[in-house]
């Protein structure tokens, strides 16, 4: 008994659980403390952010320079491509149901709801966006293009152990050094989620109850029905695939960023079978065109502002709105406040819909970016070992030792 829960404070779960639980804590009886936090919870995640772009290019280029057929670069990325769009699109189409039946912004009060100037500054993002603007910011989607192509060349190198051997060792030195940041992630955890509780508080929540818990729920199902079927298809527990992150989510909901647990999400998922090309490719793509979460959020904010105020949309609008939701919300993505930018451009583009409607997610729309960090997070995860399998190279028995590994360290 005892050394059941020596084991169970000695774990990274424990710390990072309890930490959220303090940081609310904090935040909910002293707001003005928990706001000081902020830096505890940004400067952790400015840290992580330190490790993703060399853990990708690492990842990328030892992988495909290791492959006897670069034609499967080329398979997988096209597959990943065309799982991104299905699933997304699925997403859309259900959280555009689900809104269109609980109608979660019925009875909400807009009288009081007039335009402000963060409403308009994101309006301003969304009419400034751009194709050419998406690839110049997003960071992540260039060094993915870099490691490919430079992966390539020195898989076609003739002396190329010159150069993959001191990657190799550069590679372990940079996962030591995220493992031993990591520790750390406690404190990330609960500096993010007191300055969340201290700068919103619990009562914003309360006149925009309805469309927390419906969104929430319906991410829920989302994970459980949808990625769960994905992975039950290949003979694989969703709820063993969730037991094995589980240090990961607590990290992205204590810090609402899923950037946060990104580098170690994809080691994870090497450790539990899933190849380094496969790793290297499908996760960074996915954080800027495989967002989930961030979808199902935007059809039912979107019919939430409807609903709210009164604005009966017909057929063919909703085919419209999905149409755009389809395209602004691959390409928004690694632009600050895409969320908000995405339903800015949806909202002009559909001008029955007043855009300052907007202000009336500004208090609660922080309360739901743990929903969306989560599901995009696992969605990506879950998307790994999907074309991984697909394309035949997962390997099992190191998802079985994985997972009964990590269920011993319980």
């Amino acid at each position: 008994m005892v050394k059941g829960i020596k084991n169970i404070v000695c774990t990274l779960t424990f710390w990072v659980l309890t930490a959220i639980f303090a940081g609310a804590l904090l935040g909910h009886f002293y707001p003005q403390i928990g706001m000081s936090m902020e830096p505890l919870g940004k400067q952790f995640i400015n840290v992580v952010k330190c490790f993703i772009y060399p853990i990708i290019f690492l990842t990328i280029v030892l992988g495909i320079s290791s492959m006897s057929d670069l034609k499967q670069v080329g398979r997988v990325g096209g597959k990943a491509i065309l799982y991104f769009e299905i699933v997304t699109t699925l997403a859309l189409l259900i959280g555009i149901v689900v809104a269109h039946f609980v109608q979660p912004g019925a009875g909400v009060d807009t009288a009081s709801v007039t335009p402000v100037s963060s409403v308009e500054t994101y309006q301003k993002r969304a009419q400034d966006f751009s194709w050419l603007l998406f690839l110049r910011e997003n960071l992540t989607i260039q060094v993915l293009l870099f490691s490919i192509v430079f992966g390539i060349w020195l898989g076609r190198y003739n002396q190329k152990e010159r150069l993959i051997k001191p990657l190799q060792i550069v590679s372990q030195y940079v996962f030591k050094g995220l493992h031993i940041v990591m520790y750390a992630a406690p404190i990330g955890a609960f500096g993010g989620m007191a300055f969340t509780i201290g700068k919103y508080g619990i009562d914003t929540l309360i006149p925009l109850a309805k469309l927390m818990i419906s969104v929430y729920l319906t991410m829920a199902v989302f994970i459980l029905v949808v990625l769960g079927g994905l992975l039950r298809y290949y003979k694989i527990s969703i709820f063993k695939f969730l037991s094995f992150i589980r240090e990961e989510l607590l990290i992205v909901l204590g810090t609402s960023s899923s950037e946060a647990a990104l580098p170690s999400l994809m080691e994870k998922l090497e450790r539990m079978g899933c190849p380094k090309p496969v790793v290297g490719l499908v996760v960074p793509a996915g954080y800027s065109f495989n967002l989930d979460g961030t979808t199902l959020y935007l059809s039912m904010a979107i019919l939430f502002l409807a609903q709210a105020f009164q604005v009966d949309l017909s057929f063919e609008q909703m085919l419209y709105i999905t149409g755009i939701l389809m395209i602004t919300s691959k390409g928004a993505a690694g632009v600050t406040g895409s969320g908000f930018v995405v339903l800015a451009s949806t909202l002009t583009a559909v001008p029955v819909i007043p855009v300052y409607g907007l202000a009336l997610l500004l208090g609660v729309d922080r309360f739901m970016s743990e929903a969306r960090a989560i599901t995009n997070f696992i969605g990506n995860g879950v998307a790994a070992v999907f074309l991984s399998n697909q394309e035949k190279v997962f390997d099992r028995a190191k998802m079985e030792e994985a997972f009964t590994t990590h269920k011993t360290h319980l």
